[in-house]
């Protein structure tokens, strides 16, 4: 049973003032002259900002370049294609945020940036990364986060990397000994990034479309609790379908939904599309596009596709490094969640409200287990032995 999209038409857009400039020799004397003279001035310095309409505080490059040690290598998180990212250290407050430099020459127009700053500066949710402050000097196009020693979700996944609060960057490779993600804390990220996902499809007027989900976008707390980064730097929902064509290169390949790589457009349904890939991801523990695997089994969604018509063959998508350490109709039903996000047609995708419901009872958020419209009740059978769930894992070796 597949859910449909319920979208409202309440959201208007904003409407631009256009004036027209008075012509004729005295035109600085006419009436309006003036106004236009200072609009004009206005369009042509970026950094011109009304800063009460900006709910985060303002910063200049110099404080930022002070917070970074003038954006030394070694204070590099993590880069993008049209951004940087880096640890700094407040000296007014002391406080330590992730500071995220755009590319001058990128995409990033000086008024889309603002409009950008202006909504995310009123989104607030514990599963989304709070934007503290942003600048606006001159051609610089900064952001201002919190900061999240826990690392990305696929530093822990995949062992790529971990956080540390002995470096300046906070970043070293993660040892022999590191442990891999346990199945209830892998069910917890998958929760809270739904939630976080929901509130900016369900709550945020208009809806905001994430439209850049990927593993290294699920950031982790001290207390591993998963919050989204990089959410609005897409373009936001318009008005009517609530939908974007959007002119911009999509960087997530593996993630992207169908409809995206053939029309250009981005829905609420392209960022379900996302979501299901992060949960097999989760579910499976191997990377998306992994090219030293058969050429079989490079792109994760085309290796798990054909498994999810038989759910015999569901364990042996679960990732070897659980060790069986799960109950089989817990694996069923993840693997039947993330099936319904992978569907080809967008409109048989879940809402990710449904998604979150689901998930919550995955991750222990909820002491009750009803059947969940989003699975297949004949997916859960499986035999218990004392107490246990009996889970042949056959799947040794990736």
């Amino acid at each position: 049973m597949s859910c449909f999209p319920c979208f409202s038409s309440h959201v208007e857009l904003i409407k631009k003032e256009h004036l027209t400039p008075i012509e004729g020799h005295n035109a600085s004397h006419a009436p309006g002259a003036k106004k236009q003279k200072l609009l004009d001035e206005s369009q042509n310095k970026p950094n011109k900002v009304d800063h009460e309409k900006i709910k985060a505080q303002h910063f200049t490059f110099r404080e930022l370049a002070s917070a970074t040690k003038n954006f030394r290598p070694e204070y590099l998180l993590g880069e993008g294609g049209f951004s940087r990212v880096y640890k700094g250290t407040l000296q007014d407050s002391g406080q330590e945020v992730a500071i995220k430099q755009l590319d001058r020459n990128g995409l990033h127009e000086n008024k889309e940036f603002l409009d950008e700053v202006t909504t995310l500066s009123l989104v607030r949710h514990d599963n989304l990364v709070n934007l503290l402050g942003y600048c606006a000097d001159g051609d610089q196009r900064l952001l201002v986060y919190e900061y999240m020693p826990g690392g990305t979700m696929e530093d822990h996944l995949l062992g790529t990397k971990i956080f540390h609060p002995n470096t300046k960057a906070n970043k070293k490779d993660i040892g022999p000994n590191e442990e891999p993600l346990d199945w209830f804390m892998r069910m917890k990220i998958a929760y809270g990034a739904a939630k976080g996902l929901e509130h900016l499809h369900g709550s945020c007027n208009p809806p905001i479309i994430h439209g850049y989900l990927k593993s290294t976008n699920i950031l982790l707390d001290k207390e591993f609790k998963p919050k989204l980064s990089d959410f609005g730097l897409a373009k936001l929902g318009s008005a009517g379908n609530k939908m974007h064509v959007s002119s911009r290169v999509m960087r997530t390949y593996g993630y992207c939904a169908p409809e995206y790589t053939t029309t250009g457009q981005l829905t609420p349904k392209s960022d379900v599309y996302s979501f299901g890939v992060i949960l097999l991801e989760l579910i499976s523990g191997r990377r998306v596009i992994d090219t030293t695997k058969p050429s079989e089994e490079q792109n994760l969604v085309a290796w798990a596709s054909p498994k999810f018509r038989d759910p015999k063959l569901f364990p042996k998508m679960a990732d070897p490094l659980l060790r069986g350490k799960f109950l089989e109709k817990d694996l069923n039903q993840a693997v039947a969640i993330a099936a319904m996000c992978l569907q080809e047609e967008a409109s048989m995708r879940p809402l990710m409200s449904d998604i979150e419901t689901a998930l919550s009872f995955l991750s222990g958020a909820s002491d009750e287990r009803p059947c969940s419209s989003l699975v297949d009740p004949e997916l859960h059978s499986p035999k218990e032995i004392d107490g246990q769930t009996e889970h042949n894992d056959d799947s040794d070796s990736r």
